[in-house]
């Protein structure tokens, strides 16, 4: 078997379908630029439509290829920054190092993060160490696979405190065009999907969520229809009745549309309805 996810992307097929395309009560704009040195530039903005707040992103990356090296610094408008260094294959194969710190001028407030992550056949490790000097937190993952069957464990241990704040468990299936994942979160939080490829132009996803104590189970369907090389179409809907449905298209190479909405079914004529509009630009 090829090397499993990592224990954040398992079950991240079926949120692609679920999440990629939309973006209600946003209108966002991304740009991506190259220099000549190899420097890649990300720069976003997106303004709430409810709210009118406005927010921003700048994202600067350099990748030293010779020495597996990837700088990495970025800025928002909250006006905090934040850098990092990784390196990755050179220890040795599968192993990537990585630090990671954040720092908001205005309070003076900092923060650090030391990460770790070993991966090959049939299994993905990852550790990572929030430096805080009342008592750092460590992160741990592990993701197993064999033969299609995939297994992950995910914890966090705040040494401050002595406990476990975190207690993940999650098991699945992959067989070519049909992924199924569970997970349970701190043993109170039970959830589920299913993702298939129909064909080359369908994809359908179904979510499944459920809380401990609760008796309202959480339901959600997706499908997105490839309607050319260039366009897709998608919808979906939960069991609280927000309908939602995108439309994709890149108008020409480098500049892609979206359009979403989201429609509340059970208050169709008492408004409250969102739209969504995002440009991305690469050049």
């Amino acid at each position: 078997m090829a090397v499993p996810p990592s224990y954040s992307d398992l079950g991240k097929s079926a949120r692609d379908v679920f999440n990629k395309g939309y973006g209600f009560g946003l209108v966002k704009l991304e740009l991506k630029t190259k220099s000549s040195s190899g420097v890649e530039f990300t720069t976003s903005g997106s303004s709430n439509t409810d709210s009118g707040k406005a927010s921003g992103q700048l994202e600067t990356k350099y990748k030293y290829s010779n020495r597996g090296l990837t700088f990495t610094q970025k800025w928002n408008t909250d006006n905090t920054l934040g850098a990092e260094i990784a390196m990755e294959d050179q220890l040795a194969k599968g192993l990537k190092l990585a630090f990671d710190t954040t720092f908001v001028p205005n309070t003076g407030k900092k923060s650090g993060k030391l990460k770790t992550a070993y991966k090959r056949d049939y299994a993905n490790l990852g550790c990572d160490l929030d430096i805080d000097l009342a008592g750092p937190t460590i992160y741990g993952s592990a993701v197993l696979g064999y033969e299609g069957w995939l297994a992950g464990y995910q914890m966090a241990f705040d040494t401050g405190k002595s406990k476990l704040s975190q207690n993940n468990v999650a098991l699945g299936y992959k067989a070519g065009d049909f992924q199924l994942h569970t997970h349970v979160n701190d043993g109170t939080e039970f959830g589920g999907s299913i993702y298939q490829k129909v064909n080359d132009k369908i994809e359908t996803a179904v979510n499944l969520a459920w809380t401990a104590g609760s008796n309202n189970t959480r339901f959600e369907i997706a499908a997105k229809y490839q309607l050319d090389a260039d366009t897709s179409i998608s919808a979906k809907v939960n069991n609280a009745s927000l309908i939602g449905v995108g439309y994709s298209q890149t108008l020409r190479p480098g500049v892609k549309l979206t359009l979403s909405s989201q429609v509340d079914g059970k208050n169709f004529t008492s408004g409250g309805h969102k739209v969504g509009l995002g440009f991305e630009l690469e050049a």
